[in-house]
């Protein structure tokens, strides 16, 4: 079913994932970045966040039937090049949407950006639907992109500098993933490296660090900008690379 329209341009990608409505992080933000970067964005929303800049003051579960209806209406038309997750909600529905990835898009790449630990360090997953992360979601990804908090609640491994990214990324392959990238906003330093690890060795990707409180969205503009780069084409590294620019 997602192999559908293969005349259509290259560039497709689904994201699964919740609704802003302060439109900083997101599927807004999915759109805005897959679509600056020179792709096509279509989406299944998972939930609707009532937030704004001062804070989230509500969360609206999508039901699990609703979000696998979305993917198939997607698939079975447009088709995808890619597959995006972010804030995926509770058990049930991670469960739900890994179950359609299996029927419906087997073949379709995902980036998992698992998302359990906001940038305020806020806990986004329950423990049952963090495990059904690492049972379901990581196995089979081409791409994982947690930050340094979420790789230490999906491996167990400390990450508190660049040793503990590489151990932690390691892990994650060794749990299935084809290639995991451990970012490092979290870590202290004047300088962030953001860890790739392949099937193929090891690449970094280092830059200063930007002295902001406006982070609010940076990891799903991340993992959308690499969606959009594989989309299009690009190798992993030049994916990484063109998403970490914009």
């Amino acid at each position: 079913m997602a192999d559908a329209k293969e005349d259509k341009p290259k560039g497709r990608v689904l994201i699964i994932a919740g609704s802003d409505s302060g439109g900083g992080a997101g599927i807004q933000a999915d759109i805005k970045t897959v679509t600056a970067l020179g792709g096509y964005a279509a989406t299944a929303i998972t939930a609707l966040t009532i937030q704004n800049t001062l804070g989230v003051n509500g969360v609206v579960a999508t039901p699990p039937k609703a979000v696998r209806a979305q993917m198939e209406a997607v698939l079975k038309d447009i088709g995808a090049d890619v597959l995006k997750t972010g804030m995926l909600g509770d058990k049930l529905l991670v469960e739900t949407i890994a179950e359609a990835f299996d029927e419906i898009a087997r073949t379709v790449p995902r980036v998992i950006d698992p998302v359990m630990v906001a940038t305020s360090g806020d806990v986004l997953l329950p423990q049952g639907a963090v495990d059904a992360v690492r049972r379901l979601m990581i196995p089979g990804a081409a791409l994982v992109t947690p930050n340094a908090p979420e790789a230490e609640v999906l491996t167990g491994k400390a990450v508190d500098g660049i040793n503990g990214q590489r151990r932690a990324a390691e892990k994650l392959l060794d749990m299935g993933a084809k290639a995991a990238l451990v970012k490092g906003g979290h870590v202290p330093g004047d300088v962030i490296v953001d860890v790739l690890a392949t099937e193929r060795g090891e690449h970094f990707f280092d830059g200063p660090r930007i002295v902001t409180k406006a982070t609010h969205g940076t990891g799903c503009t991340l993992a959308s900008g690499i969606a959009a780069g594989l989309a299009r084409g690009l190798v992993l590294v030049d994916a990484v690379a063109l998403a970490r620019a914009y």
